[in-house]
């Protein structure tokens, strides 16, 4: 099963690259028992490998598993996942320094039946990141010779007494969306407050913006899947987006109130988790039975402000794929503001000259087991999924983010205009 589902992806890629037609986006979600089950955890440490070179997954998000010096300058990185079965999200995050500078080749390789997906991104202070050289990223040759999912890949990596880390995607943890939330708590119209702990006890916070005694109330989240920073990054951009001082802003404030939970899984990102929470779960496929914490919390905060009187008009869930995608509800179904999701869709494309959105409606008869799936059925919120592919570029991510939040405040406030 994982082998099919790493080769569809394999030549799924292959299929984008020569045609010009849209991904159909994944095979529809099943039910899983979401049951906590064991992980496996890191052992954190300095690996000293000799020649003066030294590895580290001593950090937050890390995920390094194993290490051996492979050649004379050639060291390969072994990553493993918390548990399995786990889908095609292989995380990696490790930083690396010498004590003389160096050139080295580094090839970061897998268990057996997991392929390589991310493209290995570099910083030198964990603030700015930029993709290895492309000259000498390499992926493996036999696989794809075959026409099956690479299994590894390698790139050379000048190394020196200076700290370099190389990760997946941008490395963005708890403590990062911690400074975040407290920077927009600062505005008069945001509040940040715990509303629950993680499995490990960490907390989970959210941020209210708009107007406290609204009853008109719009649901945010983001980060049940640690790797998908590229969600993240959209989820940023459509909240400051709320948080600018234009009319459209302070209008959209003083009418609704939005709730925003940036990091639903602060376990999993914390420790550098390819999918799932410290129970070893996918959150996003316990929003039926609700045997974890984080869902459980989140289900209770909604079901309190709506016996309080409150109504749930939209809900949104970033997440990232691999190319961007829209998972709404089905058309068949009408929430509290039928209609409305499609019409924001649409004004976020016009928007952005040249785009044309990709999206896939949910079957009638969807499972219930997701987020947006759960709280359209639940609370009656139109809701959709949003995923941003691995490689979208950076400055469109926070275009179409700051674009749908436009677009959202313009709908919720006029519906029936446009």
């Amino acid at each position: 099963m994982v082998k099919r589902w790493y080769l569809f992806i394999f030549l799924w890629a292959i299929f984008w690259s020569c045609g010009d037609k849209q991904w159909k986006g994944q095979e529809a979600i099943q039910r899983v028992n979401t049951e906590t089950r064991p992980i496996q955890y890191q052992w954190k440490q300095t690996y000293h490998i000799g020649k003066g070179l030294h590895f580290s997954n001593e950090f937050d998000g890390a995920r390094l598993n194993g290490i051996a010096m492979t050649g004379e300058d050639h060291v390969t990185v072994l990553i493993t996942p918390e548990n399995t079965p786990v889908n095609a999200s292989p995380w990696y995050a490790f930083k690396v320094w010498s004590d003389t500078p160096r050139n080295i080749r580094v090839k970061i390789t897998y268990n057996e039946g997991v392929s390589h997906r991310y493209y290995p991104k570099l910083s030198r202070d964990q603030k700015t990141w930029a993709k290895i050289d492309s000259a000498s990223y390499q992926l493996d040759s036999v696989s794809l010779s075959r026409k099956l999912a690479p299994t590894f890949c390698e790139f050379d990596l000048s190394v020196s007494s200076d700290t370099t880390w190389i990760a997946a995607q941008e490395l963005i943890v708890s403590k990062d969306i911690d400074r975040w939330e407290a920077q927009l708590d600062t505005f008069s119209f945001v509040t940040q407050q715990e509303i629950g702990k993680s499995r490990n006890g960490k907390s989970i916070s959210l941020l209210q913006i708009g107007n406290p005694e609204s009853k008109k109330m719009v649901m945010i989240l983001s980060r049940q899947h640690p790797p998908e920073v590229t969600g993240w990054l959209a989820m940023q951009a459509f909240v400051e987006r709320l948080c600018a001082s234009d009319s459209l802003t302070q209008s959209f404030r003083n009418e609704y109130l939005t709730y925003v939970v940036p990091c639903i899984n602060p376990d999993g990102v914390d420790l550098g988790h390819w999918r799932h929470n410290a129970g070893g779960i996918d959150l996003n496929r316990d929003w039926e039975a609700f045997r974890q914490p984080e869902t459980q919390l989140i289900r209770r905060f909604m079901q309190d402000k709506v016996i309080k009187g409150g109504k749930f008009y939209l809900a949104i869930d970033f997440h990232s794929t691999f190319e961007d995608i829209y998972y709404t509800i089905s058309p068949k179904l009408n929430g509290n503001m039928p209609g409305l999701v499609p019409k924001i869709i649409a004004a976020t494309a016009g928007q952005i000259p040249g785009y044309t959105p990709n999206v896939k409606p949910n079957e009638k008869d969807a499972p219930h087991i997701s987020s947006s799936e759960s709280i359209f059925h639940a609370f009656h919120a139109e809701a959709f999924t949003y995923e941003v592919g691995d490689d979208t570029p950076r400055d469109l991510i926070r275009e179409k983010g700051g674009a749908t939040a436009a677009s959202s405040m313009q709908l919720l406030l006029k519906p029936e205009s446009k």
